[in-house]
């Protein structure tokens, strides 16, 4: 069994696209998006994942995750039977201290949205926070990819 641990961050600037070692496009959507699981598939560049993520523990930090690798095609066959709601998103990947932040761009439904996630090896671990780096959000539901698919950025009050 894995088990992500992850803090999540607005981002207040676009500064981090200087430092990005990388950046991918990617397409995903969920064939179950239950408050207990979640089946995600994404299709990222040309290469094809299928995950299956636990409920979140109670402060939001930590769940099970699983993942695997399926072909493009496969990712694209099952993007066909998701639920309404793709997102559409590049990542960048910005090195910062010891660890990597992967910064998501969100467009079409979610466009304008930009969220910064670190994970981490544990729940009380100590890391460098860059400049651009915003209020946390880890825990709020809403900034959830599978509560983005449903109730996009654009339709907040």
């Amino acid at each position: 069994m894995t088990v992500e641990i992850e803090r999540k961050f607005l981002v207040n600037s676009n500064d981090f696209k200087k430092e990005a070692s990388k950046s991918y496009s990617i397409k995903q959507g969920f064939l179950n998006s239950h408050e207990e699981r979640t089946v995600r598939v994404r299709l990222k560049n040309d290469k094809g994942y299928l995950t299956i993520k636990g409920k979140s523990s109670e402060d939001g930090l930590v769940r099970f995750e699983w993942e695997t690798e399926i072909t493009k095609q496969e990712a694209e066959q099952l993007l066909a039977l998701c639920e309404d709601g793709i997102i559409d998103k590049i990542r960048y990947e910005v090195n910062f201290g010891n660890h990597t932040f992967e910064i998501d761009e969100f467009f079409g439904e979610n466009d304008g949205l930009v969220i910064a996630e670190v994970e981490l090896r544990s729940t009380n671990e100590d890391f460098n926070k860059p400049e651009w780096l915003g209020i946390e959000v880890t825990g709020d539901i809403k900034y959830y990819n599978s509560q983005l698919s449903k109730q996009p950025y654009k339709n907040w009050k």
